[in-house]
């Protein structure tokens, strides 16, 4: 039999082997030669080579000319694309066969496993019911720019992946013909891929942007998530079969994308409504379609079987609303009235569309204009009309069709309502206080409302937010462009839910929120623009961002003293009694190491949860992770069940960032595995009976590793006073301003501060530059000293490893990221630094305490090398190391080349070389920031 690592080998020769001939026929054989000579050097040094060799493939380069580093950049990355293709298929190939294998037992980290856990547990059936009706599981999709690939690159890879899985999971049922068109299609694709081209000719829009959100939504989501309704609804019913379950929607998806303006200036009010606008307008077109589909199943005829009255009643009801759709309804269906209702349904929908690309907002009209009737307004009015057909078929012996498709269009309304996904807003406290200082100033309330210290800030909201009294005119002119902008996108939001979609948007984040003053600011903002009227509404869901961790230290106590106020108490009786708060894991991770970062995370949702638990409030914790480990990343199940036992109450939100949106839901399989562990872990997180809290000397132990990594990481970091010199010339941290993959700036303030930058290019350069050291800097000093503190201190190490989820994916994504650094590589990057004494001396310090986390890590989970338990990941990054290396290579002599060229020189070859190998190192580590 052949084993899994044989399939896989063979699949990747064959695609080389296609890669290969399109490279020789597109660019010649001198183009192959080069890239076979380059590749054989590179896979030399992996076997041993020496520096004489190292310097043979650096002059090898450093040889070339610009337009021989764009083709061999473009070779290595394709082959990572394809690469990964196979390592995908691979891993859905292995999970069938485990299925067929392992049958009728559930998968492993699936729905129906986590039920049988919990039916096994003895969790009742009601118990879980009340549970589904509060739960709640939303990735939210953000715009960070760590995407680097192009739509049009990730659909050509697409359809390879699609081919490719035919071939293997489908191989017997194939045809020879079938077979030899599906590897003409993939070899045509790829010489698609090779006459297209890699980087963005421009930096995207936010509007592309959205687009780019929303092509997963139109490709996979829309289609998928009724499945995992489905699957979900299927899995209650085997594991408690007497239990009539109602499934309310678990999943839900919200969107960052043209409502995070956060340091980006280009998310303005307008952009705001055009993304409103898109989003909504990609449901209903959906919508639209899935008529179209019901159509075909619902073709029942009055003669043949019952229809409940209220289905004529509907159709009369909307051919007096719609007149020209009544009497354009076809003769031939006269006498099947579900199809007579979703033609005028989808007349409904399409003057949906129209209302949604062509309606003006319009704030502070007397009345407001009320959406017109002929629309859908809210998500349950379809809901009524599809429930009407599902009733009437159900009640007269067609339980079957109504359990079909029908089913599954009423489910994906129940999960993307008529918006697609939730549009969050954010903006930073400062853009908040700065708009509340002018206003108050120009309506002579109060001359310096930054400047108060923070008591006088909370006396002074209150009342404000108690007055009925208008703060701002009608006309915003006399403000100054930010204060405008914060007052005008309010209004916006208060004219959408009013007058297009009232579901539309419901949580609006504040960025470093230090303060009371910094979430009451918002709620009087709201106020102002009619967004909260104590005792009748409150619209949207405030939302504090802690990032720092002085804030992530001051987060309970903050938090605790909110709950305090009248005002707000108020605002979450109108909501629910619903709090939902937001940790950031970029920035307090760059600022304060790995280790002091994820302690201070873990120990902020325990103290947030307690005082919540105190007050009656539920919270909703929203999880601000990135995709690489230096921002939170790791594998979702991991990173769930790893949270302090207790603080997920089936409510949980969390980013899908750049890279990890299309890794996770370009194609539905990939997709459905990994919403199903989500879940997964969800379930097993909700409920006590399956929880352990850790031993209080594990707690202990992390309090003292954190103080210690922190200590190890601000030392090199921040105190040294030569590191940021090293950081700006050792990486390409200078060059990430050029990189086009978004539309946000790179840094908050042009400082150049490391405190100003964002997490994205910081971790960005320490990844392109096989450093990797926002992933683990600090662990190995942290799990040195307590180690050496006691003689005892190994063992508890090792059982915490063992029995503590949170500490096992502390190691074990350090242990991945660890990985993927080499820092051969690494000292290669160091060489641009211009003091090389300089560069010597803080590389030596970088190597030390790398040498000391994999000693540490090997001690700790009792393991020979790194990803030991891993092997399959192990041999992955194996396997593309020889293939990376040429490309870091190129970046390198790319960096030398652009960084020396004279200011008159044309750059944007040498740009064009940085930015393609930027592109493949990250397709390669599958990592960008």
């Amino acid at each position: 039999m052949t084993g899994e690592s044989d399939i896989i080998s063979a699949n990747i020769d064959a695609l080389g082997a296609a890669l290969g001939r399109v490279l020789t026929d597109q660019s010649g054989a001198a183009a192959f030669a080069l890239e076979e000579r380059v590749r054989l050097m590179a896979r030399g040094l992996r076997a041993g080579g020496d520096d004489a060799q190292a310097a043979a493939l650096q002059q090898l380069i450093a040889s070339l000319k610009v337009k021989e580093l764009h083709g061999l950049t473009k070779t290595f990355t394709l082959y990572f694309g394809l690469v990964n293709l196979a390592e995908a298929v691979e891993r859905l190939r292995v999970l069938h066969e485990r299925d067929r294998r392992d049958a009728p037992a559930p998968r492993a980290e699936s729905i129906a496993a986590a039920l049988d856990e919990l039916c096994a547990a003895n969790i009742p059936a009601e118990v879980l019911q009340r549970w589904l009706d509060g739960a709640l599981i939303m990735p939210v999709f953000t715009a960070h720019p760590t995407e680097s690939r192009r739509r049009t690159t990730l659909l050509k890879l697409r359809r390879i992946f699609d081919d490719l899985l035919d071939l293997n999971l489908g191989e017997r049922l194939l045809l020879p013909e079938e077979r030899d068109a599906a590897l003409q299609r993939i070899e045509r694709e790829i010489v698609g891929l090779w006459q297209t081209d890699d980087v963005r000719n421009q930096r995207p829009s936010v509007v592309d942007e959205v687009e780019n959100g929303l092509f997963y939504f139109q490709t996979t989501l829309y289609d998928l998530l009724p499945q995992i309704h489905r699957a979900m609804a299927q899995a209650l019913q085997r594991s408690y079969p007497e239990h009539p379950w109602a499934l309310p929607p678990l999943l839900r998806f919200g969107s960052w994308m043209g409502g995070d303006r956060d340091g980006n200036p280009y998310v303005t009010a307008e952009v705001t409504l055009d993304a409103a606008r898109r989003m909504r307008a990609s449901m209903l077109r959906h919508l639209i379609g899935c008529m179209d589909r019901l159509f075909g199943d619902l073709s029942q005829s009055r003669y043949q079987v019952t229809i409940e009255p209220a289905i004529f009643e509907r159709i009369a009801h909307y051919k007096a609303l719609f007149p020209a759709a009544a009497a354009a309804l076809s003769p031939h269906h006269a006498r099947e009235p579900y199809r007579q209702l979703l033609e005028l349904m989808q007349a409904r929908l399409r003057a949906s569309l129209e209302h949604t690309l062509t309606m003006v907002p319009r704030w502070g009209a007397d009345p407001p204009p009320a959406p017109p009737p002929t629309i859908y307004y809210r998500s349950a009015e379809l809901l009524a009309d599809l429930r009407l057909i599902y009733t009437s078929l159900w009640a007269h012996g067609g339980h079957l069709v109504a359990d079909g498709l029908l089913r599954d269009v009423m489910a994906a309304v129940g999960i993307f309502r008529l918006h697609t996904a939730t549009l969050d807003l954010r903006q930073h406290s400062q853009r908040h206080m700065a708009a509340l200082d002018e206003i108050f100033r120009m309506a002579a309330i109060e001359g310096a409302y930054a400047a108060l210290p923070e008591a006088a800030k909370q006396h002074l909201l209150n009342a404000e937010i108690a007055s009925p009294r208008p703060l701002t005119p009608a006309r915003l002119a006399a403000y100054s462009p930010d204060t405008a902008e914060v007052v005008q996108t309010l209004r916006l939001i208060a004219a959408l839910l009013e007058q297009l979609d009232p579901e539309m948007i419901d949580t609006y984040v504040i960025s470093a929120t230090a303060q009371v003053s910094d979430i009451l600011a918002l709620l009087l903002l709201c106020r102002e623009v009619g967004l909260f009227r104590p005792g009748a509404f409150s619209r949207l869901n405030v939302v504090p961002l802690f990032e720092t961790a002085a804030d992530l230290a001051n987060a309970p106590q903050l938090f605790a003293a909110l709950l305090e106020l009248p005002v707000y108490q108020e605002h979450l009786r109108l909501r629910g009694r619903n709090q939902e708060i937001m940790l950031g894991y970029s920035d307090s991770n760059k600022e304060g190491g790995f280790v002091a970062a994820n302690w201070a995370l873990y120990r902020a949702q325990f103290e947030l949860t307690n005082v919540a638990d105190r007050h009656g409030i539920r919270l909703r914790l929203f999880h601000g992770r990135g995709g690489a480990v230096g921002r939170g990343g790791g594998p979702a199940g991991q990173a769930i069940l790893a949270q302090p036992p207790g603080t997920l109450r089936g409510q949980i939100k969390v980013t899908d960032q750049g890279e990890m949106i299309s890794d996770r839901y370009l194609e539905p399989r990939t997709a459905a595995r990994h919403l199903e562990q989500v879940i997964n872990a969800v379930l097993r997180a909700g409920f006590h009976e399956l929880l352990h809290a850790p031993d209080p000397a594990w707690l202990a132990a992390m309090e003292t590793m954190a103080q210690t990594g922190w200590k190890a990481y601000r030392g090199l970091i921040y105190d040294d006073p030569q590191f940021l010199i090293y950081f700006r010339t050792a990486t390409p941290v200078a060059e990430f301003g050029r990189v086009r993959i978004g539309s946000r700036p790179a840094a908050r303030r042009q400082s150049g501060h490391i405190e100003d930058l964002r997490a994205i290019p910081w971790v960005f350069s320490w990844m392109q530059s096989r450093h990797t050291l926002p992933g683990w800097y600090g662990l190995g000093t942290a799990l040195e000293h307590f180690a050496a503190e006691d003689a005892t201190h190994l063992a508890l190490l090792q059982a915490m490893y063992q029995g503590w989820p949170f500490f096992t994916t502390l190691l074990d994504n350090a242990q991945l990221i660890i990985a993927k650094a080499d820092l051969v590589i690494a000292r290669r990057y160091a060489d641009l630094v211009p003091d090389q004494t300089l560069a010597e001396r803080i590389f030596a310090t970088i190597c030390a305490e790398y040498e000391r986390t994999v000693h540490m890590i090997r001690q700790v989970a009792q393991i020979e090398a790194i990803l030991d338990p891993q092997p399959a990941l192990q041999q992955a990054i194996k396997r593309r190391n020889p293939y990376i290396d040429p490309l870091s290579y190129i970046q390198i002599e790319a960096l030398r080349r652009l960084r020396n060229a004279p200011p008159e020189a044309d750059q944007e070859e040498l740009e064009t070389a940085v930015l393609m190998a930027v592109n493949g190192i990250a397709v390669g580590l599958k990592n960008t920031g």
